[in-house]
């Protein structure tokens, strides 16, 4: 979009809510006031588990919209997932990796017959391996940041995608995804382009209300919860 054009879109937005230019005065501190400040909804009752629970509260709800879950203790383990992931699903023995740091630690020798290539896709890839950034227990979604080390195209070009999530990931609501978020990036700091909220596989019920997986996006998610 350029300069003009979303300068024009947003004078439009000011003049509907009765502004005639930028935000000044009284009216910007108030609003950097509520950044600041966070202010949170009401949380559901469970969303409010900690520990254990709130674990298996995101393992439990995470299966319930279509998507597997391993527990694993050590990112050793993930090239045996991985394979035997592929083979119980009956794919090539080949998956797309995105470059993050945690990611690149991981040793494939112990499976010299997977072919593990880095970086972006672009549609002919059947699987991927991503890391996400949070697992909210409140209704079993990964928050996935896009980013040099997270190329977005991972998370729904390929048929099936692999994301690893440590344990210590996992917050119970919405909102403590979010401050986990800005806690990272810091007052001053710049979020992420892109922040990715995914449920499960992709899914449709346009077709006579009847659902089908990988409509939109892959049609198979794979969660890899990893001990801290």
């Amino acid at each position: 979009m350029s300069s003009s054009s979303r300068d024009e879109i947003l004078g439009k937005i000011r003049k509907a809510r009765g502004r005639s230019g930028p935000i000044e005065g009284f009216e910007r501190d108030r609003l950097d006031a509520r950044l600041k400040s966070r202010p949170r909804g009401i949380i559901p009752q469970k969303a409010r588990n900690t520990g254990a629970a709130l674990v298996q509260d995101f393992i439990s709800r995470a299966q319930g919209v279509e998507a597997t879950v391993q527990d694993i203790s050590a990112l050793s383990e993930v090239p045996d997932a991985v394979a035997t992931y592929l083979a119980d699903h009956n794919l090539p023995a080949a998956v797309k990796m995105a470059p993050h740091a945690d990611l690149a630690q991981i040793d494939w020798t112990q499976r010299p017959t997977l072919t593990v290539s880095e970086g972006r896709s672009f549609g002919q890839d059947k699987v991927s391996l991503t890391r996400a950034f949070a697992g909210i227990a409140e209704t079993g979604t990964l928050m996935l940041l896009a980013g040099p080390e997270a190329p977005t195209t991972l998370n729904f070009l390929p048929e099936h995608h692999i994301v690893v999530l440590k344990r210590s990931e996992i917050v119970g609501a919405y909102e403590d995804a979010w401050d986990k978020l800005r806690d990272q990036v810091g007052p001053d700091g710049i979020l992420s382009r892109v922040v990715n909220m995914i449920t499960g596989p992709s899914r449709t019920g346009d077709i006579e209300q009847t659902i089908e997986l990988g409509a939109h996006g892959p049609l198979g998610l794979h969660i890899l919860v990893l001990a801290d």
